[in-house]
Protein backbone atom coordinates (compact mmCIF):
# COMPACT_ATOMS: atom_id res chain seq x y z
CA UNK A 1 0.00 0.00 0.00
CA UNK A 2 2.89 2.29 0.78
CA UNK A 3 5.22 1.78 -2.42
CA UNK A 4 5.07 4.86 -4.80
CA UNK A 5 2.66 3.62 -7.50
CA UNK A 6 -0.70 1.95 -5.78
CA UNK A 7 -3.14 1.06 -8.64
CA UNK A 8 -6.15 3.22 -8.07
CA UNK A 9 -8.80 0.29 -7.13
CA UNK A 10 -5.86 -0.62 -4.64
CA UNK A 11 -5.80 2.76 -3.06
CA UNK A 12 -9.72 2.87 -3.02
CA UNK A 13 -10.03 -0.54 -1.40
CA UNK A 14 -7.46 -0.20 1.40
CA UNK A 15 -9.22 3.53 2.39
CA UNK A 16 -12.55 1.85 2.00
CA UNK A 17 -11.50 -0.72 4.86
CA UNK A 18 -10.27 2.01 6.69
CA UNK A 19 -13.08 4.27 6.94
CA UNK A 20 -15.07 0.62 7.99
CA UNK A 21 -12.47 -0.07 10.75
CA UNK A 22 -12.11 3.64 12.30
CA UNK A 23 -15.36 5.19 12.19
CA UNK A 24 -17.98 1.91 12.03
CA UNK A 25 -18.19 0.67 15.19
CA UNK A 26 -21.17 2.41 16.90
CA UNK A 27 -23.11 1.07 13.67
CA UNK A 28 -21.91 -2.26 13.95
CA UNK A 29 -22.81 -2.01 17.79
CA UNK A 30 -26.59 -0.66 16.91
CA UNK A 31 -26.57 -3.96 14.24
CA UNK A 32 -25.62 -6.22 17.22
CA UNK A 33 -27.89 -4.87 19.78
CA UNK A 34 -30.96 -4.92 17.50
CA UNK A 35 -30.34 -7.96 15.78
CA UNK A 36 -33.55 -9.95 15.85
CA UNK A 37 -32.21 -13.43 14.15
CA UNK A 38 -30.41 -16.27 16.16
CA UNK A 39 -26.60 -16.22 16.38
CA UNK A 40 -25.94 -18.03 13.39
CA UNK A 41 -27.86 -15.87 11.19
CA UNK A 42 -26.94 -12.80 13.28
CA UNK A 43 -23.40 -13.81 12.38
CA UNK A 44 -23.81 -13.78 8.54
CA UNK A 45 -26.05 -10.91 8.30
CA UNK A 46 -22.94 -8.90 10.66
CA UNK A 47 -20.36 -10.55 8.32
CA UNK A 48 -22.30 -9.32 4.82
CA UNK A 49 -23.26 -5.92 6.14
CA UNK A 50 -19.13 -5.57 6.70
CA UNK A 51 -18.73 -6.86 3.30
CA UNK A 52 -21.69 -4.46 1.72
CA UNK A 53 -20.09 -1.73 3.59
CA UNK A 54 -16.76 -1.62 2.09
CA UNK A 55 -17.63 -2.77 -1.41
CA UNK A 56 -20.24 0.18 -1.45
CA UNK A 57 -17.51 2.48 0.02
CA UNK A 58 -15.05 0.99 -2.44
CA UNK A 59 -16.93 2.15 -5.65
CA UNK A 60 -17.48 5.45 -4.24
CA UNK A 61 -14.02 6.07 -3.49
CA UNK A 62 -12.88 4.20 -6.46
CA UNK A 63 -14.91 6.57 -8.80
CA UNK A 64 -13.74 10.42 -6.75
CA UNK A 65 -9.83 9.11 -7.29
CA UNK A 66 -10.29 7.82 -10.68
CA UNK A 67 -12.30 11.13 -11.79
CA UNK A 68 -9.16 13.12 -10.42
CA UNK A 69 -6.71 11.88 -7.87
CA UNK A 70 -6.64 14.91 -6.52
CA UNK A 71 -9.98 15.62 -5.79
CA UNK A 72 -10.24 12.47 -4.83
CA UNK A 73 -7.88 12.78 -2.24
CA UNK A 74 -9.51 16.26 -0.98
CA UNK A 75 -12.74 14.68 -0.53
CA UNK A 76 -11.72 11.84 1.66
CA UNK A 77 -9.54 13.22 3.42
CA UNK A 78 -12.33 15.78 4.18
CA UNK A 79 -14.47 12.75 5.12
CA UNK A 80 -11.99 11.18 7.23
CA UNK A 81 -11.53 14.73 9.43
CA UNK A 82 -16.00 14.59 9.44
CA UNK A 83 -15.76 11.19 10.54
CA UNK A 84 -13.65 11.12 13.15
CA UNK A 85 -15.48 14.75 14.59
CA UNK A 86 -18.89 12.48 13.87
CA UNK A 87 -17.58 9.66 15.89
CA UNK A 88 -16.40 12.04 18.66
CA UNK A 89 -20.10 13.25 19.06
CA UNK A 90 -21.65 10.05 18.54
CA UNK A 91 -19.66 8.33 21.27
CA UNK A 92 -19.94 11.31 23.91
CA UNK A 93 -23.22 12.54 23.28
CA UNK A 94 -25.01 9.32 21.91
CA UNK A 95 -26.16 11.47 18.80
CA UNK A 96 -27.69 10.03 15.33
CA UNK A 97 -26.02 12.27 12.33
CA UNK A 98 -30.08 12.28 10.20
CA UNK A 99 -31.60 14.84 9.08
CA UNK A 100 -32.74 16.68 11.95
CA UNK A 101 -29.39 16.24 13.70
CA UNK A 102 -27.79 17.94 10.66
CA UNK A 103 -30.44 20.73 10.49
CA UNK A 104 -29.56 21.32 14.35
CA UNK A 105 -26.11 21.22 13.92
CA UNK A 106 -26.34 23.50 11.36
CA UNK A 107 -28.01 26.42 12.90
CA UNK A 108 -25.55 25.78 16.07
CA UNK A 109 -24.22 29.65 16.61
CA UNK A 110 -20.16 30.00 17.22
CA UNK A 111 -20.63 30.43 20.94
CA UNK A 112 -22.64 27.46 21.88
CA UNK A 113 -20.46 25.30 19.59
CA UNK A 114 -17.38 26.37 20.86
CA UNK A 115 -18.34 24.72 24.58
CA UNK A 116 -18.36 21.14 23.15
CA UNK A 117 -14.43 21.59 22.86
CA UNK A 118 -12.70 18.93 24.74
CA UNK A 119 -8.59 17.33 24.40
CA UNK A 120 -10.59 14.48 23.73
CA UNK A 121 -12.33 15.95 20.55
CA UNK A 122 -8.50 16.84 19.63
CA UNK A 123 -7.35 13.11 19.84
CA UNK A 124 -10.01 11.81 17.84
CA UNK A 125 -9.15 14.22 15.14
CA UNK A 126 -5.76 13.83 15.54
CA UNK A 127 -5.65 10.15 15.24
CA UNK A 128 -8.61 9.42 13.35
CA UNK A 129 -8.85 12.29 10.76
CA UNK A 130 -5.33 13.73 10.36
CA UNK A 131 -3.12 10.65 10.40
CA UNK A 132 -5.25 8.62 7.68
CA UNK A 133 -5.36 11.96 5.97
CA UNK A 134 -1.82 12.81 5.74
CA UNK A 135 -1.11 8.72 5.15
CA UNK A 136 -3.47 9.18 1.99
CA UNK A 137 -1.50 12.27 0.67
CA UNK A 138 1.55 10.69 0.56
CA UNK A 139 0.21 7.85 -1.61
CA UNK A 140 1.44 8.29 -5.63
CA UNK A 141 -1.46 6.98 -7.08
CA UNK A 142 -1.04 4.91 -10.26
CA UNK A 143 -4.16 5.80 -12.70
CA UNK A 144 -5.89 2.90 -14.64
CA UNK A 145 -7.66 2.95 -18.21
CA UNK A 146 -11.17 3.21 -17.75
CA UNK A 147 -12.16 -0.15 -19.26
CA UNK A 148 -10.22 -1.49 -15.92
CA UNK A 149 -12.65 1.05 -14.31
CA UNK A 150 -15.89 -0.13 -15.69
CA UNK A 151 -15.01 -3.81 -14.84
CA UNK A 152 -14.07 -3.53 -11.88
CA UNK A 153 -17.19 -0.86 -10.75
CA UNK A 154 -19.25 -3.04 -12.65
CA UNK A 155 -17.96 -6.40 -10.27
CA UNK A 156 -18.49 -3.67 -7.26
CA UNK A 157 -22.35 -3.24 -8.36
CA UNK A 158 -22.58 -6.98 -8.89
CA UNK A 159 -21.03 -7.78 -5.74
CA UNK A 160 -23.54 -5.20 -4.17
CA UNK A 161 -26.85 -6.33 -5.60
CA UNK A 162 -25.66 -10.21 -4.80
CA UNK A 163 -25.46 -9.08 -0.75
CA UNK A 164 -28.56 -7.17 -1.30
CA UNK A 165 -30.54 -10.25 -2.54
CA UNK A 166 -28.81 -12.01 -0.23
CA UNK A 167 -29.91 -10.26 2.68
CA UNK A 168 -33.20 -9.94 1.24
CA UNK A 169 -34.90 -11.30 4.19
CA UNK A 170 -34.14 -8.68 6.46
CA UNK A 171 -35.20 -6.19 4.13
CA UNK A 172 -38.18 -5.08 6.63
CA UNK A 173 -35.58 -5.10 9.91
CA UNK A 174 -33.50 -2.51 7.94
CA UNK A 175 -36.44 -0.32 6.77
CA UNK A 176 -37.57 -0.42 10.42
CA UNK A 177 -33.87 1.12 11.66
CA UNK A 178 -33.06 2.77 8.34
CA UNK A 179 -32.46 6.44 10.28
CA UNK A 180 -30.54 4.69 12.64
CA UNK A 181 -28.37 2.84 10.45
CA UNK A 182 -28.19 5.76 8.22
CA UNK A 183 -27.27 8.25 10.70
CA UNK A 184 -24.47 6.26 11.79
CA UNK A 185 -22.92 5.24 8.26
CA UNK A 186 -19.57 7.42 7.70
CA UNK A 187 -19.42 9.46 5.30
CA UNK A 188 -22.86 9.41 4.16
CA UNK A 189 -24.97 10.11 7.37
CA UNK A 190 -23.71 13.69 7.25
CA UNK A 191 -23.30 14.28 3.05
CA UNK A 192 -26.89 12.78 2.27
CA UNK A 193 -28.62 13.99 5.47
CA UNK A 194 -26.98 17.70 4.86
CA UNK A 195 -28.06 17.61 1.43
CA UNK A 196 -31.63 16.13 2.05
CA UNK A 197 -31.45 18.99 4.65
CA UNK A 198 -31.23 21.64 2.02
CA UNK A 199 -33.15 20.37 -0.40
CA UNK A 200 -36.60 20.18 2.00
CA UNK A 201 -35.19 23.74 3.48
CA UNK A 202 -35.71 25.01 -0.15
CA UNK A 203 -38.82 23.23 -0.80
CA UNK A 204 -40.58 25.23 2.12
CA UNK A 205 -41.92 28.71 2.32
CA UNK A 206 -39.62 30.90 2.39
CA UNK A 207 -41.82 33.71 2.43
CA UNK A 208 -44.36 33.95 5.83
CA UNK A 209 -47.99 32.55 4.86
CA UNK A 210 -49.89 34.88 6.16
CA UNK A 211 -52.93 34.10 8.99
CA UNK A 212 -56.55 35.73 8.33
CA UNK A 213 -56.97 39.22 10.01
CA UNK A 214 -57.26 39.37 13.72
CA UNK A 215 -59.34 41.98 16.00
CA UNK A 216 -59.15 42.81 19.21
CA UNK A 217 -62.46 42.68 21.21
CA UNK A 218 -61.43 45.39 24.38
CA UNK A 219 -59.52 47.66 25.69
CA UNK A 220 -58.03 45.84 29.00
CA UNK A 221 -54.91 46.39 29.94
CA UNK A 222 -53.63 42.62 29.31
CA UNK A 223 -50.17 41.46 28.99
CA UNK A 224 -48.52 37.70 28.68
CA UNK A 225 -45.34 36.72 29.37
CA UNK A 226 -44.51 33.91 27.53
CA UNK A 227 -40.81 32.37 28.48
CA UNK A 228 -39.30 29.78 25.81
CA UNK A 229 -37.11 27.61 28.08
CA UNK A 230 -34.09 25.71 27.27
CA UNK A 231 -33.32 22.18 27.44
CA UNK A 232 -35.58 21.89 30.69
CA UNK A 233 -37.24 18.62 30.90
CA UNK A 234 -39.97 18.10 33.63
CA UNK A 235 -38.71 15.29 35.96
CA UNK A 236 -36.07 17.88 37.17
CA UNK A 237 -38.71 19.94 38.23
CA UNK A 238 -40.10 19.71 41.79
CA UNK A 239 -42.92 21.15 40.93
CA UNK A 240 -43.84 17.87 39.11
CA UNK A 241 -42.65 15.54 41.84
CA UNK A 242 -39.23 15.63 41.55
CA UNK A 243 -37.21 14.65 45.10
CA UNK A 244 -35.23 18.02 44.69
CA UNK A 245 -36.63 21.27 45.82
CA UNK A 246 -35.58 22.46 42.31
CA UNK A 247 -38.48 24.76 42.81
CA UNK A 248 -37.97 26.76 45.78
CA UNK A 249 -39.78 29.58 45.11
CA UNK A 250 -42.55 28.99 42.81
CA UNK A 251 -43.43 26.61 45.06
CA UNK A 252 -44.23 29.21 47.31
CA UNK A 253 -46.14 31.87 44.75
CA UNK A 254 -49.68 31.84 44.61
CA UNK A 255 -51.28 31.17 41.13
CA UNK A 256 -49.20 29.23 39.96
CA UNK A 257 -49.97 25.68 37.99
CA UNK A 258 -48.30 23.26 35.73
CA UNK A 259 -49.54 20.65 33.57
CA UNK A 260 -47.83 17.82 31.55
CA UNK A 261 -46.67 18.40 28.31
CA UNK A 262 -44.70 17.10 25.29
CA UNK A 263 -42.70 18.62 23.06
CA UNK A 264 -43.40 18.45 19.28
CA UNK A 265 -39.52 17.89 18.55
CA UNK A 266 -36.25 17.02 20.37
CA UNK A 267 -33.91 20.01 19.08
CA UNK A 268 -34.48 24.03 19.38
CA UNK A 269 -35.26 25.36 15.81
CA UNK A 270 -38.69 22.64 15.57
CA UNK A 271 -39.61 23.19 19.27
CA UNK A 272 -39.12 27.04 19.30
CA UNK A 273 -41.22 26.93 15.82
CA UNK A 274 -44.37 24.51 17.69
CA UNK A 275 -44.53 27.16 20.65
CA UNK A 276 -45.07 30.07 18.16
CA UNK A 277 -47.09 28.64 15.27
CA UNK A 278 -51.12 27.98 15.75
CA UNK A 279 -50.86 24.12 14.36
CA UNK A 280 -48.29 21.42 13.71
CA UNK A 281 -46.97 22.15 10.14
CA UNK A 282 -43.78 21.86 7.96
CA UNK A 283 -44.77 25.29 6.17
CA UNK A 284 -43.98 28.62 7.44
CA UNK A 285 -46.95 29.97 8.75
CA UNK A 286 -47.34 33.65 10.37
CA UNK A 287 -45.58 33.06 13.84
CA UNK A 288 -47.61 34.28 17.20
CA UNK A 289 -45.34 37.43 17.60
CA UNK A 290 -45.28 38.39 13.80
CA UNK A 291 -49.45 37.96 13.95
CA UNK A 292 -50.06 39.73 16.70
CA UNK A 293 -47.81 42.91 16.34
CA UNK A 294 -49.67 43.34 12.67
CA UNK A 295 -52.99 43.06 14.08
CA UNK A 296 -51.85 46.07 16.67
CA UNK A 297 -50.63 44.28 19.97
CA UNK A 298 -47.50 45.22 21.19
CA UNK A 299 -44.85 42.41 21.35
CA UNK A 300 -41.05 42.53 22.77
CA UNK A 301 -38.44 40.01 22.49
CA UNK A 302 -35.47 39.39 24.17
CA UNK A 303 -33.20 36.49 23.63
CA UNK A 304 -30.17 35.40 24.64
CA UNK A 305 -30.69 32.17 22.67
CA UNK A 306 -31.44 31.53 18.43
CA UNK A 307 -33.46 29.25 16.40
CA UNK A 308 -36.44 30.65 16.31
CA UNK A 309 -38.51 31.93 12.75
CA UNK A 310 -38.42 35.47 11.60
CA UNK A 311 -39.44 37.94 13.78
CA UNK A 312 -40.85 40.51 12.14
CA UNK A 313 -41.42 42.98 15.28
CA UNK A 314 -39.86 46.82 16.13
CA UNK A 315 -39.03 45.89 19.99
CA UNK A 316 -36.60 42.95 19.28
CA UNK A 317 -33.53 42.81 21.40
CA UNK A 318 -30.77 40.25 21.36
CA UNK A 319 -27.86 39.54 23.85
CA UNK A 320 -25.86 41.97 22.52
CA UNK A 321 -28.40 44.61 23.04
CA UNK A 322 -29.38 43.67 26.63
CA UNK A 323 -25.48 43.55 26.81
CA UNK A 324 -24.91 46.87 26.06
CA UNK A 325 -27.82 47.91 28.73
CA UNK A 326 -27.08 45.31 31.66
CA UNK A 327 -24.86 46.82 34.53
CA UNK A 328 -23.57 44.45 37.36
CA UNK A 329 -22.16 40.97 38.19
CA UNK A 330 -25.12 38.90 36.50
CA UNK A 331 -24.59 40.39 33.08
CA UNK A 332 -23.17 36.94 31.45
CA UNK A 333 -26.34 34.93 32.29
CA UNK A 334 -29.80 34.81 31.65
CA UNK A 335 -30.68 37.44 34.23
CA UNK A 336 -29.75 39.49 31.17
CA UNK A 337 -33.30 38.80 29.82
CA UNK A 338 -34.84 41.15 32.80
CA UNK A 339 -33.11 44.14 31.80
CA UNK A 340 -35.71 46.66 31.56
CA UNK A 341 -38.57 44.63 31.62
CA UNK A 342 -41.05 46.63 33.82
CA UNK A 343 -39.77 49.94 31.65
CA UNK A 344 -40.26 48.51 28.29
CA UNK A 345 -44.03 47.13 29.17
CA UNK A 346 -44.14 50.71 31.00
CA UNK A 347 -43.50 52.59 27.67
CA UNK A 348 -45.88 50.69 26.17
CA UNK A 349 -48.63 52.54 24.06
CA UNK A 350 -50.92 49.54 23.31
CA UNK A 351 -53.18 47.60 25.76
CA UNK A 352 -52.40 44.49 24.71
CA UNK A 353 -48.60 43.45 25.22
CA UNK A 354 -46.62 40.54 24.43
CA UNK A 355 -42.89 39.59 25.56
CA UNK A 356 -41.12 36.91 24.80
CA UNK A 357 -38.21 35.94 26.74
CA UNK A 358 -35.91 33.31 24.95
CA UNK A 359 -33.41 31.60 27.33
CA UNK A 360 -30.83 29.23 26.99
CA UNK A 361 -29.98 28.67 30.47
CA UNK A 362 -30.12 24.82 30.50
CA UNK A 363 -28.74 24.05 27.43
CA UNK A 364 -25.44 21.54 27.71
CA UNK A 365 -22.72 20.81 28.02
CA UNK A 366 -21.39 23.37 29.77
CA UNK A 367 -24.47 23.43 32.56
CA UNK A 368 -21.89 24.53 35.03
CA UNK A 369 -21.81 27.88 33.47
CA UNK A 370 -25.21 28.68 32.87
CA UNK A 371 -26.24 29.97 36.26
CA UNK A 372 -24.29 32.39 38.74
CA UNK A 373 -22.72 30.69 41.73
CA UNK A 374 -24.91 31.76 44.08
CA UNK A 375 -27.42 29.12 42.38
CA UNK A 376 -24.79 25.93 42.79
CA UNK A 377 -27.24 24.99 45.39
CA UNK A 378 -26.06 21.06 44.06
CA UNK A 379 -22.92 19.69 44.12
CA UNK A 380 -20.53 18.54 43.74
CA UNK A 381 -21.13 19.47 39.67
CA UNK A 382 -19.71 18.40 36.51
CA UNK A 383 -17.29 20.71 35.09
CA UNK A 384 -16.56 18.67 31.41
CA UNK A 385 -17.61 18.89 28.19
CA UNK A 386 -17.02 15.12 27.98
CA UNK A 387 -20.49 14.44 29.67
CA UNK A 388 -19.91 10.81 29.80
CA UNK A 389 -16.75 11.18 32.33
CA UNK A 390 -18.70 12.81 35.44
CA UNK A 391 -20.35 11.19 37.72
CA UNK A 392 -24.39 10.63 37.05
CA UNK A 393 -24.73 12.60 40.38
CA UNK A 394 -22.37 15.50 39.16
CA UNK A 395 -24.16 15.63 36.05
CA UNK A 396 -27.63 16.13 37.36
CA UNK A 397 -26.28 18.20 40.04
CA UNK A 398 -25.17 20.72 37.36
CA UNK A 399 -28.27 20.57 35.54
CA UNK A 400 -30.54 20.53 38.50
CA UNK A 401 -28.84 23.91 39.47
CA UNK A 402 -29.97 25.32 36.05
CA UNK A 403 -33.25 24.49 37.41
CA UNK A 404 -33.03 26.47 40.16
CA UNK A 405 -31.80 29.41 38.44
CA UNK A 406 -34.51 29.24 35.64
CA UNK A 407 -37.31 28.92 39.17
CA UNK A 408 -35.56 32.28 40.44
CA UNK A 409 -35.62 33.78 36.81
CA UNK A 410 -39.18 33.30 36.55
CA UNK A 411 -39.78 34.23 40.16
CA UNK A 412 -38.47 37.60 39.18
CA UNK A 413 -40.72 38.03 36.12
CA UNK A 414 -43.99 36.82 38.01
CA UNK A 415 -42.81 39.88 40.83
CA UNK A 416 -42.16 42.45 38.28
CA UNK A 417 -46.11 41.82 36.63
CA UNK A 418 -47.20 41.91 40.28
CA UNK A 419 -46.15 45.51 40.46
CA UNK A 420 -48.17 46.32 37.51
CA UNK A 421 -51.53 45.87 38.71
CA UNK A 422 -53.01 47.83 36.28
CA UNK A 423 -52.51 44.96 33.85
CA UNK A 424 -54.03 41.59 33.68
CA UNK A 425 -51.07 39.53 33.34
CA UNK A 426 -49.79 35.96 32.75
CA UNK A 427 -46.30 34.16 32.38
CA UNK A 428 -45.99 31.08 30.52
CA UNK A 429 -43.32 28.72 30.51
CA UNK A 430 -42.50 25.97 27.61
CA UNK A 431 -39.50 24.75 26.59
CA UNK A 432 -38.64 24.00 23.44
CA UNK A 433 -37.82 20.29 24.16
CA UNK A 434 -35.82 18.39 27.37
CA UNK A 435 -32.66 16.81 27.66
CA UNK A 436 -30.82 13.67 28.57
CA UNK A 437 -28.68 13.42 31.29
CA UNK A 438 -27.03 9.93 31.09
CA UNK A 439 -30.28 7.62 30.85
CA UNK A 440 -29.96 4.66 28.60
CA UNK A 441 -25.75 6.35 27.60
CA UNK A 442 -27.34 9.47 25.87
CA UNK A 443 -26.84 12.80 26.58
CA UNK A 444 -28.13 16.51 25.33
CA UNK A 445 -31.28 16.01 22.98
CA UNK A 446 -31.77 16.13 19.00
CA UNK A 447 -32.72 12.43 18.61
CA UNK A 448 -35.27 11.34 15.85
CA UNK A 449 -38.79 11.71 17.83
CA UNK A 450 -39.53 7.82 17.12
CA UNK A 451 -36.63 6.49 18.89
CA UNK A 452 -36.50 9.58 21.11
CA UNK A 453 -36.85 8.85 25.01
CA UNK A 454 -39.08 10.88 27.09
CA UNK A 455 -36.34 12.52 28.82
CA UNK A 456 -35.84 14.65 25.61
CA UNK A 457 -39.48 15.27 25.02
CA UNK A 458 -41.75 15.11 28.35
CA UNK A 459 -41.02 18.83 28.89
CA UNK A 460 -42.73 21.30 31.70
CA UNK A 461 -45.63 24.12 31.18
CA UNK A 462 -46.00 26.43 33.84
CA UNK A 463 -48.71 28.86 33.82
CA UNK A 464 -49.41 32.03 36.62
CA UNK A 465 -51.72 34.35 36.57
CA UNK A 466 -52.49 37.98 38.54
CA UNK A 467 -55.57 36.97 39.88
CA UNK A 468 -58.51 34.73 40.48
CA UNK A 469 -60.12 36.04 38.08
CA UNK A 470 -59.07 33.55 35.35
CA UNK A 471 -59.30 30.09 36.19
CA UNK A 472 -57.43 27.75 34.36
CA UNK A 473 -59.38 24.58 32.06
CA UNK A 474 -58.52 20.91 33.45
CA UNK A 475 -56.10 20.23 31.19
CA UNK A 476 -54.04 16.64 31.09
CA UNK A 477 -51.35 16.58 28.84
CA UNK A 478 -50.62 19.29 26.81
CA UNK A 479 -49.00 20.57 23.24
CA UNK A 480 -46.71 23.24 22.32
CA UNK A 481 -49.26 24.53 19.86
CA UNK A 482 -51.38 25.10 22.85
CA UNK A 483 -49.90 28.15 23.57
CA UNK A 484 -50.96 30.25 20.49
CA UNK A 485 -54.09 29.88 21.33
CA UNK A 486 -54.46 30.74 24.80
CA UNK A 487 -52.33 34.10 23.85
CA UNK A 488 -54.96 35.08 21.51
CA UNK A 489 -57.60 34.38 24.65
CA UNK A 490 -55.70 35.93 27.48
CA UNK A 491 -55.39 38.88 24.90
CA UNK A 492 -58.92 38.82 23.66
CA UNK A 493 -57.92 38.76 20.22
CA UNK A 494 -60.51 37.11 18.46
CA UNK A 495 -59.51 35.18 15.05
CA UNK A 496 -60.48 32.70 12.31
CA UNK A 497 -57.95 31.07 13.15
CA UNK A 498 -58.51 30.30 17.35
CA UNK A 499 -59.03 27.17 18.18
CA UNK A 500 -61.12 26.89 21.71
CA UNK A 501 -60.08 23.67 22.79
CA UNK A 502 -55.75 24.40 21.91
CA UNK A 503 -56.88 27.35 24.75
CA UNK A 504 -55.90 26.60 27.98
CA UNK A 505 -58.21 29.01 29.83
CA UNK A 506 -61.67 28.98 30.73
CA UNK A 507 -63.99 31.70 28.99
Amino acid sequence: MFKNNCRTSHVALWMSIVNTVLYHLPFFNFVIQHSETGALRQLLFFFTLVLLMVVANFFAFYLFLSLSRRVGKTLLSTFFILNAISVYFIYSYGVILDESMIGNILNTNTEESSSFFSLTLVFYLVLFGILPSIVLWRISIQRETWKTFFIRSGLALGVMLSLVLLNANQLLWIDKHSKQLGGLAMPWSYSVNTALFYVHQAQKNQKEILLPNATITNEEKSIVVLVIGESARKQNFSLYGYEKNTNPLLSQTKNVYHFDANSSATYTTAGVKSILEYKDSSDLYEILPNYLYRNQVDVIWKTTNWGEPPVHISRYQSKENLRSLCEGDNCGYDEILLTNLKEDILASTQNKILVVLHTSTSHGPTYNTKYPPAFEVFTPVCTSVELSNCSSEALINAYDNTIVYTDYLLHRVIEDLKSLPQFKSTLLFVSDHGESLGEKNLYMHGLPMRIAPKEQYEIPFIVWVSDDSKKLKSNSLLSQHHVFHSVLHFLSVESPIYQEEMNIFEN
